[in-house]
């Protein structure tokens, strides 16, 4: 891919080009630290990929930044995430759990839901939010 060069507080590509995950934090995320657990991590990794090295216009920005994390509805990725560890914490949606003590089943459930609530606040969106509306001007 294009050179990155340093001007004026810019970052510039040659002939403008999405720069590569490369020597990246998400790069080796995605790469490495996310790999071979699940097929739908993979999905979800392909996805992030995606997202960060295709080309978008500045209102997809905004979108794409709101639905992933800003959005205080809770209509977000993060929020959806929130959810999910909650259902897969409950021996009532996750048969795998049901073979553990029930303290332990307990336990397990619990904390799930405290993860949901966190993953779920809409606090913890408030600065994607604001990236949000940093883009729209406001």
């Amino acid at each position: 891919m294009g050179r990155r060069t340093v001007m004026a507080g810019h970052v510039h590509t040659a002939a403008n080009a999405v720069p590569p995950l490369d020597d990246t934090e998400l790069g080796g995320l995605l790469d490495n630290g996310l790999a071979g657990i699940h097929p739908g991590i993979d999905l979800i990794r392909d996805g992030l990929r995606l997202l960060a090295l295709d080309r978008h216009t500045t209102d997809k920005t905004q979108t794409l930044i709101a639905t992933l994390a800003g959005a205080s509805d809770g209509t977000n990725t993060v929020s959806a995430i929130g959810l999910l560890i909650a259902r897969l914490a409950d021996p009532d949606t996750n048969p795998a759990l049901r073979t553990l003590p029930l303290d332990q089943q307990k336990n397990a459930q619990i904390a799930g839901q405290a993860a949901c609530f966190a993953l779920t606040d809409p606090d913890l969106h408030q600065t994607a939010s604001e990236t949000s509306a940093a883009i729209d001007g406001c």
